[in-house]
């Protein structure tokens, strides 16, 4: 199917009501669910489905290395697709199955030693937390986390002073944090980062890919992590991430490579691909490859700039709707909030209320404390809903949400 028709002026033109429905239409999933979590998992658009079932089909055909040769072309046009997202060239590009296999294989590079330091934020993902603790534990590093401004997000004053004085070998910040709506100021951090080129930089864009523009150029970070499945509406099990010049000439590569990651010259010798390929497996799953160059072109040919504006407003009037309702305490805070919208009922149960949303065809997910520990403390809750429209959601669905939550927690 072609992509829809859209508005000519991609960088600023509002999205119309008939942009809207020609989007809804490419989307199967319209018709059968009212869809708050993008920030989990996407509804595909038909060319995505279309590409998957096509390469499954070519396979069951004629096998699948024979499939994936017949398919080069179209292949390395994901490389493409994605370089253009980011601002970057291909070969800095290298396919994974997920955001956190992204962030697993960068992390893995680093070249710890004893007593390094891990700076982070309050607000960094549950994984990744868990990885910078398993880093301590194995490494003996250290994990430090910057202090939150108290408007919320990253204080940028106590960021360049950790730097400073501690000099890390690792910065990583989540630029969205899965728990939350906040935004994290990156282009201002990077800006701090790139006055200390000893430190590595380590960006997760899980959340923010697909809802705004990302540019690495200007994040100035070393390594960028990204799912295809939420904001960018691809399939599961897909993901990728950016690799500098900076890190690739420096020699960086993940702990584990393979035979595509590396070539073995002799009996004690390897070498590691001279660009981003050295972080990839050999292993692939062809469809997926294919179907996330497809929703990436997909989410180009509408322009970010336009999604940021719509999901920012739908979402502050979720947030408004809900701050509306008797109960109900809106938990996102910062200076500038996103597409994630999160909150908490008093006397409420998360399991039950998602329940009974999904029983009215409501998508919605719950959090709970072990997802963002220092986060939730400090909010003083144990749990919260998450709902997260996208710029193919209408009015009519966020009010169809608002008025079977209301009647839910009476």
């Amino acid at each position: 199917m072609n992509q829809p028709t859209l508005s000519k002026d991609l960088s600023v033109a509002p999205f119309t009501p008939a942009e809207v429905d020609a989007l809804r239409r490419d989307t199967p999933g319209c018709s059968h669910v009212v869809h708050l979590n993008y920030a989990g998992a996407g509804l595909m658009p038909t060319p995505v489905i279309q590409a998957l079932h096509d390469h499954l089909d070519l396979e069951a055909r004629i096998g699948g290395y024979e499939a994936a040769a017949l398919r080069e072309p179209e292949v390395r046009s994901f490389y493409t697709q994605a370089a253009q997202l980011l601002n970057t060239k291909p070969g800095n590009i290298a396919f994974t199955s997920s955001a956190t296999d992204s962030y697993s294989r960068a992390l893995s590079s680093i070249p710890f030693r004893r007593d390094d330091v891990i700076l982070t934020t309050q607000d960094d993902f549950v994984s990744n937390q868990i990885q910078f603790l398993s880093c301590q534990k194995r490494f003996g590093v250290r994990v430090v986390h910057v202090e939150n401004a108290p408007e919320g997000g990253v204080s940028l004053e106590d960021l360049d002073v950790k730097l400073r004085v501690l000099r890390p070998r690792l910065l990583a910040i989540t630029h969205v944090p899965t728990n939350a709506g906040l935004v994290q100021p990156v282009y201002a951090i990077g800006k701090i980062a790139a006055q200390y080129p000893e430190t590595y930089y380590l960006l997760d864009a899980c959340q923010s890919a697909g809802q705004m523009t990302l540019d690495v150029q200007r994040l100035h970070c070393d390594f960028l992590s990204v799912t295809t499945r939420k904001f960018l509406r691809g399939p599961r099990g897909t993901g990728f991430l950016y690799i500098s010049d900076k890190a690739l000439q420096a020699g960086l590569e993940p702990l584990f490579l393979d035979m595509r990651g590396a070539t073995w010259k002799e009996k004690d010798r390897y070498a590691p691909q001279p660009d981003a390929t050295r972080f990839e497996d050999w292993e692939f799953a062809y469809a997926l490859v294919l179907g996330s160059s497809k929703a990436i072109e997909y989410c180009l040919a509408i322009g970010e700039d336009r999604i940021e504006q719509r999901v920012k407003m739908l979402a502050n009037n979720l947030r408004q709707g809900l701050q509306s309702l008797p109960g109900v305490r809106v938990l996102d805070r910062g200076p500038d909030v996103c597409g994630l919208v999160t909150f908490t009922v008093i006397g409420g149960e998360p399991v039950s209320l998602v329940q009974q949303m999904r029983n009215q065809h409501i998508n919605i997910v719950p959090s709970y404390r072990d997802f963002a520990v220092l986060d939730f403390d400090e909010k003083g809750v144990s749990w919260a809903l998450r709902a997260s429209p996208h710029y193919l959601t209408t009015d009519q669905e966020l009010n169809l949400f608002l008025s079977f939550f209301e009647k839910t927690i009476q």
